[in-house]
């Protein structure tokens, strides 16, 4: 069974972005320490266009081989001129609107969700799978999650994108890891409680 890994950034406060989903103040964080930490551990998480700048054009994927994004966070992308952010692994876009993917690389999974997570999960072998964002897609896949690796910046946004968009439900995991940087960046990994 593949596991299903929210790996996300978010403020002390928990929140993935502002308001509007804006989360680009947290690149002030992306230092040398830091991004090689990202590059040496997650190269696979560098999005395409930025991995020859960064000198991983040719890094293998470590920990992840799919990744799952939402239609906003795709968008993203698509605004500059991307249609493959992720070339370098089976790529997957959770869309209601968007009936036709832009690119023959990317799978647009536009019902079942849920059902579609579960049948890549139970695929043997391979690596693992990238929980990319957003807020809305992490709520509906909440209890399909293995494992949480929460990027915390050193900054509180007050108010804005949750991390999970969803209605109030406990689920419980079990902190396994927290690595610190000393620009302040906490970087905890936890596991589904069974």
């Amino acid at each position: 069974m593949r596991k299903l890994t929210y790996f996300v950034a978010c403020s002390i406060d928990g929140f993935i972005g502002d308001p509007a989903g804006d989360a680009s103040s947290m690149f002030a964080f992306l230092d040398e320490e830091f991004l090689a930490h990202l590059t040496s551990t997650y190269p696979e998480t560098i999005a395409a266009h930025a991995r020859e700048p960064l000198g991983i054009e040719k890094a293998e994927n470590l920990r992840f081989d799919t990744v799952i994004q939402g239609r906003a966070s795709y968008q993203l992308a698509l605004d500059a001129g991307i249609t493959s952010p992720y070339g370098h692994m089976r790529e997957y876009v959770a869309s209601r609107s968007l009936t036709q993917s832009p690119d023959p690389h990317v799978e647009i999974i536009a019902e079942d969700l849920v059902g579609r997570v579960r049948q890549l999960k139970a695929e043997e072998g391979g690596l693992g799978i990238w929980l990319c964002g957003g807020s809305r897609l992490a709520g509906e896949l909440v209890d399909e999650i293995d494992e949480l690796v929460v990027k915390t910046y050193p900054q509180i946004y007050g108010s804005g994108m949750p991390m999970f968009g969803s209605g109030f439900a406990v689920a419980d995991f079990t902190l396994e890891s927290v690595r610190s940087f000393g620009n302040g960046v906490l970087v905890r990994t936890y596991a589904r409680k069974r």
